[in-house]
């Protein structure tokens, strides 16, 4: 597989004012005491690349970035751009480029996509100013939902109205708004959740990101779950959610373009599109995940113990692992698979070397059999009922 050198760039920031009972990722919550040495570890970190790498998106993802005060934030920023510069207004390399989508507002250049995600009471106008200023262009609100008693059940810190305000003040500014929705939370009913996503259609976001809540070990969920004091929703109603997720956003002018992800023409998550297409990204940051030719790599999830590494003065690496080819041409299946147009056979061989039935026959085979696939001998993609069950699709494929 013609690896290229990295167009993307993800910065993880951990910290967050309390950790939400759902959630396992890498953060911490009540320590913002470590926000001065974070700032100068990602700068450490960084700048071992020693010369800078242009890239076409930008994403601060969390935690959560938006808990950083309006100067940290700035600094944080200015650290990421002198090592992950703009590459707008420049061609990008051959086979680059083509049936990308152009960014619907235009405040920043076309060809340069940055989003950051941002806690909906985060969201004040001085905020909004920064970002704009910088040159964000795409804010992603971790909303989850718009129902007071489902908020509360997962812990959220906001209310319905504050994602009101918080996706008016980025339109206003012109930037594009990404809503985070969750459905079949504990005790959710279908119709509550359909309100919900009305009320979300209502603000007319500019890209869904719809999941089905997990609960995950090392959770609080996960605790009460083994306790008998919270239950999942049924796989019956999971399944009817989701449907209709599907059936209203399509019909709103969404297109369902991933598994778990809706836009409108012209706005796709160019930075989420990199990790699908299995190309290379750079990766700062505790916890972070990096894919750099052909390796992956990934930081400490310890918040302090990836302090003290880097300050230190020593790798931030965790884990390390060189992918073989066809570990690499397996990966490019699962991720182009979970995308609804599928992948081309001619598509996949020319990048990996490989032919999909020499790879994965025996396993095409069964799941074309069982309707989960469609497979009309040159493109390969899930089929309807094979979105309800991809995620249990994915190990044989690996």
């Amino acid at each position: 597989m013609q690896l290229s050198p990295p167009r993307a760039a993800y910065i993880h920031v951990p910290f967050c004012r309390h950790r939400c009972g759902y959630c396992n990722f890498t953060l911490v919550a009540g320590r913002d005491d470590l926000i001065g040495d974070y700032l100068r570890a990602v700068e450490l970190e960084l700048s071992a690349l020693q010369t800078p790498r242009e890239v076409e998106t930008l994403y601060f993802g969390g935690g959560t970035p938006s808990h950083l005060s309006c100067q940290q934030f700035r600094t944080l920023a200015t650290t990421v751009l002198k090592w992950f510069p703009s590459a707008a207004d420049k061609p990008s390399p051959p086979g680059r480029g083509q049936g990308e989508e152009t960014l619907r507002h235009t405040h920043s250049p076309a060809s340069f996509e940055w989003t950051v995600e941002s806690n909906p009471v985060d969201v004040t106008p001085e905020w909004i100013e920064l970002l704009a200023g910088l040159g964000v262009n795409r804010i992603s609100l971790g909303g989850q939902s718009f129902n007071s008693k489902k908020l509360k059940l997962l812990e959220r810190d906001h209310s319905g109205a504050d994602i009101e305000r918080a996706a008016r003040l980025i339109q206003q500014a012109g930037m594009q708004v990404v809503f985070d929705l969750i459905f079949a939370a504990p005790g959710e009913t279908l119709a509550e959740w359909q309100a919900d996503l009305e009320a979300a259609l209502a603000l007319e976001p500019d890209h869904f990101s719809v999941y089905g809540l997990t609960i995950e070990r090392g959770t609080a969920f996960w605790s009460r779950r083994q306790q008998g004091t919270l239950s999942e929703v049924d796989e019956e109603s999971q399944r009817a959610m989701y449907a209709y997720a599907i059936d209203r956003l399509v019909a709103a002018g969404y297109e369902h373009y991933e598994v778990s992800n809706f836009a409108r023409p012209g706005c796709r998550s160019r930075h989420n599109q990199v990790y699908w297409s299995g190309e290379g990204y750079y990766a700062a940051g505790p916890g972070a995940a990096r894919y750099v030719n052909g390796v992956r790599e990934t930081n400490h999830r310890s918040t302090t113990t990836y302090l003290k590494h880097v300050l230190a003065g020593e790798s931030p690496v965790a884990e390390r692992e060189q992918l073989t080819p066809e570990a690499r041409a397996r990966e490019l299946l699962v991720f182009s698979l979970r995308r609804i147009a599928g992948i081309s056979r001619t598509d996949f061989r020319e990048r990996t070397g490989y032919e999909t039935d020499r790879l994965v026959g025996p396993q095409l085979k069964k799941f074309v059999g069982l309707q989960l696939l469609d497979d009309n001998g040159e493109t390969i993609r899930l089929t309807r009922e094979g979105l309800f069950v991809s995620d249990a699709m994915w190990p044989e494929l690996l």
